[in-house]
This record gives C-alpha cells, structure tokens and sequence, in this order.
C-alpha cells in the first residue's frame, strides 16, 4: 500500500482528509510551483 515515502496510491482518496483542506492544497501549490506543466508523475496524488 506504501512504500517507505509518501502516501501510496490506495490511500491517496484519504490524504485531503488526513491533512486538512489548508495544508492539501498548500501542497498541491508547491507541486505546481516545481511541476507548471504536470510532467512529474502525472496521475498520482496531484
């Protein structure tokens, strides 16, 4: 389900909700900061 970093794809569904609305898009902000174009694993948790 995970590996030894970050959330795993089977538990991604619940990751807004493990970190809160604030600090999920905080991250989603982040990524798209060092990722404008979605190239870096698309289709994984952003």
């Amino acid at each position: 389900l995970t590996g030894e970093h970050g959330i795993g794809l089977l538990k991604r569904r619940w990751l807004k909700q493990e970190l809160g609305e604030d600090q999920f898009e905080l991250q989603k902000r982040i990524k798209a900061v060092f990722d404008p174009l979605g190239i870096l694993n698309p289709g994984k948790v952003f």
